[in-house]
């Protein structure tokens, strides 16, 4: 079965309640058999208006469903919270994002698989990390610990 990674943020109303209530659907949804999660972080916000700070993690997901599929239950799960998409960035009660999806490389106007920030972010690597060190960016070939290594490396020396 395909092995799955999914970010998940909020940084609207009770935020802890909110990733709460969004993996109790995903769990009870068709097609899910196994959720691990990583450790729930507080982030700044990255881009966007000014606003709230996230909670951020990410969860691992064995599935049969389809990339496409799982886009679709995720954005069900999303709309089924409150979830709005007036502004790009905005704050959010929920936020899921499917990082990868077993190795896939897809590339569509609304789907893009890995997640194409996936590699800047630090709210997702440390989660990642966290559940899957070893886990392999099927575009640049590196993991978690990689981008992480040359943030730090970036942030020490921003010449390099």
């Amino acid at each position: 079965m395909p092995r799955v990674f999914i970010a998940v943020g909020s940084n609207l109303g009770e935020r802890e309640q909110n990733i709460q209530r969004a993996e109790t659907l995903l769990r009870e949804s068709r097609g899910i058999y196994k959720v691990r999660s990583s450790k729930i972080r507080e982030t700044n916000p990255v881009g966007g208006p000014p606003q709230g700070k996230f909670l951020n993690g990410v969860w691992e997901v064995t599935t049969i469903l389809a990339a496409r599929e799982l886009f679709r239950l995720v954005q069900e799960i999303e709309n089924r919270l409150g979830r709005t998409r007036a502004e790009r960035n905005e704050p959010r009660i929920i936020d899921l994002d499917i990082l990868s999806y077993d190795g896939l490389i897809l590339k569509d106007p609304d789907l893009e698989i890995p997640h194409p920030r996936l590699h800047e972010r630090r709210f997702v690597l440390e989660p990642l990390a966290e559940l899957d060190p070893y886990w392999l960016h099927p575009v640049f070939d590196k993991t978690p610990i990689d981008f992480l290594e040359e943030m730090e490396v970036r942030e020490r020396d921003p010449e390099s």
